[in-house]
């Protein structure tokens, strides 16, 4: 299999590029002798020219940039650290939240709009120290969960007694679509050991929380963020383990900005995009045992 390339330009991480790609930039001038790069299997970023045989040694590294190590990234927070980070085409990402939408409303494309969904995000997402990031689940595996969340939908929407009991259905379907996500990450092709620990009762209580919140305005952000925590916290399998970032606060003006310049219709797209970038950056990748900053 070809080496997928990342490197680093203005203190982002850039790629995966296959080998033979990464070699054009390198022909082009985009990666220079004194870039750092990164590829399955070394033990911390490197100048190009350092690489045998990859390009020509040259003086120099990019500002702001360590030798060796993990490259560092910054999030909203302004803190260091191992970020996830997500290539988003603009109309892309529009025409397939549509698409899940309308799926859901229809009920039986369901699963397999879901699907294609989750596997498509996944593969524009950047995850360090992981190449080719993709999403490996398939329609049979779980494709009841996927019709039960949309009927549920629409029994919630046409009463409100009905719509209490969807939500507490809701959250335990969802529970089991929240650890099949999970158990079906993965890289360069091979599946990732990772799991979703946390228990059904929990993260009940967490759905149950969200909706009593909407009754304060503003609280439901801070149980958004809390609940993310606390879902990360839960995720084992791997040498690292996930962090969000994020606070209530970043969580509520960003949704608020995104429901003012949404109804404009004409912004969607870029806000849609700006608001699904933000998130992902908020996760980061930290030994595990590290404090949360």
């Amino acid at each position: 299999m070809s080496k997928q390339w990342f490197y680093a330009a203005n203190g982002q991480q850039q790629g995966p590029y296959p080998e033979s790609q990464f070699r054009d930039l390198i022909a082009n001038g985009t990666v220079r002798a004194d870039t750092l790069v990164w590829t399955e299997g070394m033990a911390g970023w490197q100048k190009a020219a350092e690489i045998p045989g990859l390009a020509p040694s040259a003086a120099g590294r990019p500002p702001g940039l360590p030798q060796g190590g993990s490259l560092p990234m910054t999030g909203a927070a302004g803190s260091p650290g191992n970020a996830l980070s997500a290539d988003l085409p603009l109309f892309g990402l529009l025409g397939r939240t549509l698409a899940y939408i309308i799926g859901m409303l229809l009920v039986i494309p369901a699963p397999w709009v879901a699907v294609w969904f989750y596997r498509w995000f996944a593969s524009r997402v950047q995850v360090p120290g992981r190449s080719n990031f993709s999403f490996t689940g398939q329609v049979g595996d779980i494709w009841w969960a996927f019709i039960l969340l949309a009927l549920l939908g629409l029994v919630g929407a046409y009463d409100p007694l009905y719509q209490i009991i969807a939500i507490v259905l809701q959250a335990v379907v969802s529970w089991f679509v929240l650890r099949w996500a999970v158990d079906n990450l993965a890289s360069n092709g091979q599946k990732i050991p990772t799991a979703f620990n946390g228990s059904i009762w929990g993260y009940i209580g967490w759905q149950v929380l969200l909706i009593v919140s909407f009754i304060t305005i503003i609280g439901w952000a801070w149980v958004i963020t809390a609940m993310l925590r606390w879902i990360c916290r839960n995720i084992s399998g791997t040498r690292r383990e996930i962090l969000f970032n994020g606070s209530g606060l970043q969580v509520l003006w960003r949704s608020i900005v995104l429901a003012l310049l949404g109804s404009l219709i004409i912004p969607i797209p870029w806000m849609l995009r700006w608001y699904a970038r933000w998130y992902v950056s908020q996760f980061e990748l930290a030994p595990r045992g590290a404090a949360f900053a």
